[in-house]
């Protein structure tokens, strides 16, 4: 069953919490979260967003961004951030509380990880030195292992195919086992490309704070 399910979500509530945090009134505050990370996604450069986390009380909706690079979403004097804060108070009609998490560690990031082997894709570079130098960049920051799979047109071929490379261990079926997962695509020249990428941390044992995103060390505003 590991095999088959999505990872994140068979470890939910495990090792895993959910990215959005509130109760009731589903359909109308699934599709503003939807709007709310639409908008942040296309007002940054996506290959420096990891995660958009979204917790809600009454009034008040807090935005937690995870990234590699904070100083490029804070923007001079945090001039940027107040922007997009507004824009999304404006069409949301609540009060806004806009946070950054700086990932320290993006290579051992499954989502900046496969974002930046889908750009290396769509700038014609070579698929297996852009996966190659990714996988040795997470094994040389202690990952347990790392395994890529690539489908599509590879290297414009007339037949899509599949290719897969995998270092150290992948234990899908071990639910302590903190596995990093994510899919993404690549839009190149010869069509649509998928890359699906598992990055395994080591294993938790005992009780993990599944939340601990939303009590994150605020990023300082650069000035």
């Amino acid at each position: 069953m590991g095999h088959k399910v999505n990872t994140l979500s068979n470890r939910l509530g495990l090792i895993v919490g959910w990215q959005s945090i509130w109760c009731s009134n589903y359909p109308d505050r699934i599709k503003e979260d939807f709007q709310i990370r639409k908008y942040i996604e296309n007002s940054f450069p996506k290959i420096y967003i990891s995660r958009i986390y979204i917790e809600r009380t009454l009034n008040r909706i807090k935005i937690t961004i995870s990234t590699s690079r904070p100083a490029i979403i804070i923007g001079k004097g945090g001039d940027e951030i107040e922007k997009r804060k507004k824009e999304i108070e404006h069409f949301t009609y609540k009060e806004i509380k806009l946070n950054i998490f700086e990932i320290k560690k993006p290579e051992l990031d499954a989502v900046l990880v496969s974002k930046s082997i889908a750009r290396k894709l769509e700038s014609k570079s070579s698929y297996k030195k852009s996966i190659k130098r990714c996988i040795s960049s997470a094994l040389r920051l202690n990952a347990e292992g790392i395994k890529i799979k690539i489908s599509g047109r590879l290297n414009g071929a007339e037949m899509a195919r599949t290719e897969t490379y995998k270092e150290g261990r992948i234990p899908l079926s071990t639910f302590r086992a903190d596995i990093d997962y994510y899919m993404t695509e690549s839009h190149t020249d010869y069509g649509l490309i998928g890359i699906k990428v598992w990055i395994m941390k080591g294993e938790i044992y005992g009780k993990k704070k599944i939340y601990n995103i939303f009590k994150y060390k605020k990023v300082n505003k650069k000035k």
